[in-house]
């Protein structure tokens, strides 16, 4: 693909949870001239941003801007938009695709905020994003890190990375979301950022138990350290980069949503741990915690690829109710004595 110079022509997001509006807002707000669009699935949401400029449900009193509308209509978000990004549940994405496929224009560059596994195939989702679009790797990206929405929605200062095969797109993408409060870095390890971002969500459901169970610090930093060892390990299986891990879509989105009330997987694990069931605990969430959803199927890809993850095993058990949230920490302590540094397999 040759190189993207300027701005899209217009910037349509399809979601309008806080991540989808907020990474919207992101954009908006460094760009005051370009479009940008947000596709709402219930009418009453898109009206509310149209007539009010707020997402009340998810962010509550955030004042959105101007040049950001929205609407249900996904047709009409679509048009003419050169730059389209995706941030629905991971596992309602490929039947979704299917209906967005004719809608989406020739050159289109196609952004995932997604940070879930598919279950049943174990895709990443910039995979499902090529299979369903028929698209090639140089026009689908990813973008993460540490991106809780509340805070970036806050203007609090946060820094991202967007990945792509072809480095010139990744850099057109980062332009297009470069604004005071938000900085892109750029990478090509699309397989390393995805990974990061949908394992770190398994491991801090895991920091929340301890949470709500009253650990210390000591188990948590042990968790989420070992955490990274599980997250490593499946990323080099995969064909990732070992650097990619000690960025910010490794250890930085993994401290972040392991460390931060903000966090739904970290809520959705304290819950567990404070001893309610998960289905009460999916009852009081009002957005997807994806690792609850993803967990399955991270442990699938792991088994599948021959990469041992002690941590995820845990906690999908607890998931599944194979163990309780008793059981969970003597499990993660019952292990072969090893050395560190030594491959759990």
């Amino acid at each position: 693909m040759s190189a993207r110079a300027g701005l899209p022509a217009a910037v349509a997001v399809l979601g309008a949870g806080s991540w989808g509006t907020t990474f919207a807002k992101v954009v908006a707000d460094a760009h005051p001239e370009l479009e940008v669009r947000l596709w709402a699935r219930r009418a009453e949401v898109a009206e509310e941003i149209n007539t009010s400029h707020l997402n009340s449900k998810y962010l509550k009193d955030i004042v959105l801007p101007e040049n950001l509308g929205a609407s249900a209509d996904v047709a009409k978000v679509l048009a003419g938009a050169d730059l389209v990004v995706l941030a629905v549940p991971a596992q309602t994405l490929r039947p979704q695709l299917a209906g967005w496929k004719p809608l989406l224009g020739d050159t289109a560059v196609v952004v995932s905020l997604m940070k879930g596994l598919e279950r049943g195939t174990d895709a990443r989702m910039s995979e499902v994003i090529k299979e369903e679009l028929g698209l090639p790797d140089e026009r689908v990206a990813v973008i993460s890190g540490p991106n809780l929405a509340m805070e970036i929605a806050r203007k609090e200062p946060t820094a991202s990375v967007v990945a792509c095969t072809d480095r010139e797109v990744a850099q057109w993408i980062a332009n297009t979301c470069t604004a005071r409060y938000f900085r892109p870095y750029t990478n090509t390890d699309v397989v390393g950022v995805e990974i990061g971002g949908i394992v770190k969500n398994v491991i801090a459901l895991c920091v929340g138990i301890c949470d709500g169970k009253h650990m210390g610090d000591n188990t948590k930093a042990s968790v989420i350290t070992r955490g990274l060892a599980e997250t490593t390990r499946l990323t080099l299986a995969l064909g990732g980069e070992v650097e990619t891990m000690a960025g910010l879509a490794g250890l930085g989105d993994l401290v972040a949503t392991c460390s931060s009330p903000l966090s739904r997987n970290h809520t959705a694990g304290r819950l567990l741990g404070e001893g309610l069931s998960l289905d009460e605990v999916n009852l009081r969430m009002t957005q997807t915690a994806e690792g609850i959803k993803s967990g399955r199927a991270v442990l699938d890809l792991a088994n599948h690829m021959g990469v041992e993850m002690p941590i995820t095993e845990s906690v999908v058990a607890v998931l599944e109710g194979e163990i309780s949230v008793e059981d969970l920490a003597p499990r993660l302590l019952t292990r072969e004595l090893k050395s560190e540094g030594e491959q759990d397999q």
